[in-house]
C-alpha cells in the first residue's frame, strides 16, 4: 500500500482547539479520518518549530490520499501538506526507467 507524509501545522484556532481538546483526541481524529479511506497511520507525532504535526499512514490510492488532504485542509485550521514516500525498491526500479529526454 502507498505510504505517505503528512505535515501539518495549526491555524490560532485550530491551536486553540488543539488545546481545548488535547493532542490524543486529535490523534483519533485524524486517525479516523485516515481509516475512513481505507487507510492506516503508522506514526503520529506533534512537534514545534516550522510544523506542528507528523503523520506516516498509508492509503490504498493516490486520489484517496489527495482527497484526504483537501478535505482535512478545507476545513481552515490546519495546513496539510502530503509527501508521497518510495521504498529503495521502488528507487532500484525507478532508476531502471529509461528516458528519451534531451539536455537544453
Amino acid at each position: 500500500m502507498p505510504k505517505y507524509l503528512a505535515k501539518a501545522s495549526y491555524s490560532r484556532e485550530g491551536l486553540r482547539g488543539l488545546i481545548n481538546e488535547g493532542g490524543s483526541a486529535r490523534k483519533d481524529a485524524i486517525t479516523t479520518a485516515i481509516n475512513s479511506v481505507g487507510g492506516t497511520v503508522e506514526s503520529l507525532y506533534f512537534a514545534f518549530g516550522e510544523d506542528d504535526l507528523y503523520v506516516v499512514f498509508d492509503v490504498p490510492e493516490r486520489t484517496l490520499a489527495t482527497g484526504l488532504g483537501m478535505k482535512i485542509a478545507a476545513a481552515g485550521v490546519i495546513s496539510w501538506n502530503t509527501t508521497a514516500l518510495l521504498t529503495p525498491e521502488e528507487i532500484d526500479q525507478a532508476a531502471k526507467v529509461s528516458v528519451d529526454y534531451r539536455v537544453p
